[in-house]
This record gives C-alpha cells, sequence and structure tokens, in this order.
C-alpha cells in the first residue's frame, strides 16, 4: 500500500486545494503517472503515484483544502483497472463540509421568562440565529427569514431588532435587549432561479486579496504619456524575417519595451526597489514579471536578469512562460522575486488603463494597443501615426512624481528611437 501525499508547495504556501482527480478508485495507474491536480494561490501543482497499482481509496475529494505532507489517497496493489472484486473494501470517506458550522446548544437564561421563546437549535434556523433571539427574549415566528427554505439567519435577527418590529417585552430581571452589533459578515443571500453559484478559485482569492492590500498599503499614482510607435514597428517590419530565420522566435513588440524599462530602471534606481519597513531596497538586478492571462486568471510570471539576455532570449523566454503559463505549468521558482512588471492590456484592445501594483514592487507599467491618432509634427503638418497611450503606476512613498514622469518619457524616447537601446542612451 502506497500512500498519495501533498508535496511541498514552495516557499510561503502551505495548503492547497485538490483541483481535480485524473482517476477514479479502482483505476490502475503507473508510476509517476498524473494522477491528482492541486491549485494553491500560485500555480497548479500536478502529484504523481508513487508507485504503480490501482487506485484504493480516494481520501480527499475534489474542492478539499490540505497542508503539505496530507494524504490524498492510497494506491493498491494491482494492474487491471477496476478490478476491485478481491481488493479489500474500502472504509467509504464523507467528503467534509465546505464550510462546517459548529452545533450550538442555546439555552435560556435561569431568570427570564421564556414561555414564548424557542430555546432549542430550530432545525431550519442558523444557529447564531437561535442563541441572538433566545438572548433577547425575541419569538422565532416574528422574524421573517430570508434564506433558503425561510431559514432565519443573524442578519435577519439584526435587522428585525433594528427595524423595531414588536417583541415581547422581557421581565424586570431580563437584561435590556441589545440594540448595536459590532459589523459582522453579511450572510450569504438566497440563489435566484436563473443565478449559479460557484466558489471562487484559490488562485483568484489571491489576487483578489493581493489587489486589495495594494490599494490599502501602497500610495498608489499613475501617471500617462503616449508614444509614436512608428520607428519601432518599421524597424520591426524590416527585421522581423531575418529575425526570425535566424533565432526561431518571433519578434514581438516585448523586448522592445524590456529593454526600454531596463535602460529606465538603471536611471531611476527607486522604481527598482522594494519598501521593508522603515528602509529601502535597491535591487541591483532586474527581473522583470510579464502579466499573463490565463483561464484561472492573472498570473505574473518572472523573467529573471532580462539586462544580461538579447532580444531574442528575451522573446524566447516571454513566449515559453506565457504558454506554460496558460497550460498551468509554470514552477513556483518562475513566480517568485520580480523586480517591476509589465502589463500589456493592448493585446485586448484596451484603450488605457491604470495597473494596480504586483506588490512588493513599488511600479508597473501598462501597455495599450495601437491606434492610428492625428500627430501634429514640428512643421506644422498634421500626420495619422500609430500612437499607443502608456500608463505607469507607482507607489508615491518611495518615488516622487519627477521621478515617476521622468522614468515614463525615457521609456518613450527609447521607443521613439530605437537605436537608443543598442546604445543604452
Amino acid at each position: 500500500m502506497a500512500e498519495i501525499k501533498v508535496p511541498t508547495l514552495g516557499e510561503s504556501v502551505s495548503e492547497a486545494t485538490v483541483a481535480k482527480w485524473l482517476k477514479k478508485e479502482g483505476d490502475s495507474v503507473a508510476a509517476d503517472e498524473t494522477i491528482v491536480e492541486l491549485e494553491t494561490d500560485k500555480v497548479t501543482l500536478e502529484v504523481n503515484a508513487p508507485s504503480a497499482g490501482v487506485i484504493s481509496r480516494i481520501i480527499a475529494p475534489e474542492g478539499t483544502n490540505v497542508g503539505v505532507g496530507a494524504i490524498l489517497g492510497e494506491i493498491g496493489a494491482g494492474s487491471a483497472a477496476n478490478d476491485t472484486k478481491n481488493a479489500p473494501k474500502a472504509d467509504p470517506v464523507a467528503p467534509p463540509p465546505t464550510n462546517p458550522v459548529p452545533a450550538v446548544a442555546v439555552q435560556s437564561a435561569p431568570t427570564a421568562n421564556t414561555s414564548d421563546v424557542t430555546t432549542t437549535d430550530n432545525g431550519n434556523n442558523g444557529p447564531a440565529a437561535n442563541k441572538m433571539m433566545a438572548d433577547n427574549n425575541i419569538n422565532p415566528s416574528s422574524v421573517s427569514g430570508t434564506g433558503k427554505d425561510g431559514r432565519v439567519t443573524k442578519g435577519d435577527v439584526i435587522e428585525h431588532m433594528e427595524g423595531g418590529s414588536s417583541a415581547p417585552a422581557p421581565d424586570k430581571q431580563s437584561p435590556p435587549p441589545q440594540t448595536s452589533y459590532p459589523a459582522a459578515p453579511s450572510a450569504p443571500r438566497a440563489t435566484g432561479p436563473r443565478e449559479e453559484r460557484v466558489k471562487m478559485t484559490r488562485l483568484r482569492q489571491s489576487i483578489a486579496k493581493r489587489l486589495k492590500e495594494a490599494q490599502n498599503t501602497a500610495a498608489m499614482l499613475t501617471t500617462f504619456n503616449e508614444v509614436d510607435m512608428s520607428a519601432v514597428m518599421s524597424m520591426r517590419n524590416d527585421y522581423k524575417d531575418a529575425f526570425e530565420k535566424k533565432y526561431k522566435v518571433k519578434l514581438g513588440f516585448m523586448s522592445f519595451f524590456v529593454k526600454a524599462a531596463i535602460n529606465a530602471l538603471k536611471e531611476f534606481p527607486a522604481v527598482n526597489a522594494e519598501i521593508d519597513g522603515d528602509e529601502i531596497i535597491y535591487k541591483n538586478y532586474y527581473d522583470l514579471g510579464i502579466a499573463v492571462s490565463t483561464p484561472q486568471g492573472l498570473i505574473v510570471p518572472v523573467v529573471k536578469d532580462c539586462d544580461t539576455k538579447s532580444m531574442a532570449q528575451i522573446e524566447k523566454d516571454i513566449a515559453d512562460v506565457g504558454s506554460r503559463a496558460k497550460d498551468g505549468k509554470v514552477t513556483m521558482d518562475e513566480m517568485k522575486g520580480g523586480t517591476f512588471t509589465i502589463t500589456n492590456g493592448g493585446i485586448f484592445g484596451s484603450m488605457l488603463s491604470t495597473p494596480i501594483l504586483n506588490t512588493p514592487q513599488v511600479a508597473i507599467l501598462g501597455m495599450h494597443n495601437i491606434v492610428q491618432r492625428p500627430v501634429v509634427l514640428k512643421d506644422g503638418k498634421i500626420e495619422a501615426r500609430p500612437i499607443m497611450y502608456l500608463a505607469m503606476s507607482y507607489d508615491h512613498r518611495i518615488i516622487d512624481g519627477k521621478e515617476a514622469v521622468s522614468f515614463l518619457v525615457r521609456i518613450k524616447q527609447a521607443l521613439e528611437d530605437p537605436q537608443r537601446l543598442v546604445l543604452e542612451i
């Protein structure tokens, strides 16, 4: 008998959710064959069979939260799929409830008159609601329930009390009813007939938490500029065939932006820094996060040491990590670190946006779509030029407005005159 265990999930990750079992009880598996997928708040991990045999028992069904080292299932001896006639029957294991609620025994106060009040847990109402009604001498029949099948929730009781609805008057010995309560999460509303309730994935929960933390923590501002992409597009058209023939990768726009960002980061080191308490950590390396949209949500794999790589290698790395990210094959190491992030909403048609910081980084560059717009040239002539709007969100705690604006101007200058990228000026 071999146990299927949760492997090490990576630095700072201690829990995962069982996303999908690729095998079922009775199926035969080969050694190192992928049998279950785990979802963490960063990536999806595959768990392989520790040995060949038959899945004799699934202990952690899909949707279960598990920690490092937890037993997911067991593999017994055997080779034929579904050959379970001679195998000892495993004890059925009921999946744990998603949100287990401990039973609460509600007792009436010994001095209160509870002749008209239900003091035991009503099967149709929540324990918290029953306790609150008992403590405040409220008849359950006087409270309108908004939960499923008319279930009375704690929120219904609070609303009943705050609304001044009539309730039996308590004895002289009873404490006065409480009229205010600390803020508490509202109970889930009832799902309508044309609605569907789906639990957020662990990755989506992590995205929501990190983005909200960035808004609550950083003094975040955004500065904008526009860049004439004529020179980059002309250079790309002139050399894209020779580039692809030599390096076996297409010449895109991202390598131009990465190189332009690195030149600007070297000139303005605060944009490549991090806040740690009351100190600033300046990073003398350039690991750029490239935001990638996947079916599971937005993730930011990191392309490391971009300052030492050619444009061809940068294009290869971005293409590789982007394709693997969409397939959920990015490793934990490829998600760690990162000193500055670039996100390209232009591929979806975005004209302008204000990107949110990828903490603990203090700046992020947003690219947008390229649109032919009228431009007034130096000689006063008006021409249609391919224009892209740029946006850089930054943490004003360590980056001043002058630095942020100048940083974005440097990127604009490098892209409008790509020779600067070769000369690094």
